[in-house]
């Protein structure tokens, strides 16, 4: 289980692959300039809602991943979760496409 921190105050476990998926959608969006929401459910541990962050340039972001491999990405799961960042709701997950086959992360490029 790895861990995304937002500007040292605020944190959320997620998966390594959930992690890695996040950590290109949100460095192509930033790469690009833009800000954007980044939501997503709380755990029960800290009240069960849910949380949005303002992502932008200036943010400190740590992806702290568990496992030192790479896992495996998916340019489809890439491409939706890009989609819902686009949105006027901003990033939020979603379920990873099940018939697309996943890629090594050398091979991403994301532009």
């Amino acid at each position: 289980m790895g861990k995304f921190t937002y500007n040292a105050q605020t944190s959320k476990n997620f998966d390594d692959r959930v992690l890695a998926h996040l950590q290109i959608t949100i460095g192509t969006k930033l790469r690009r300039g833009e800000g954007f929401f980044f939501t997503w459910k709380d755990d029960i541990s800290v009240g069960e809602g849910r949380s949005s962050v303002w992502m932008h340039a200036g943010a400190s972001l740590i992806f702290k991943f568990h496992g030192s491999r790479q896992p495996d990405i998916n340019l489809h799961w890439l491409e939706a979760l890009i989609s819902t960042a686009n949105s006027a709701q901003g990033l939020h997950l979603v379920g990873e496409p099940a018939a697309a086959l996943p890629v090594r992360q050398q091979s991403v490029l994301v532009g």
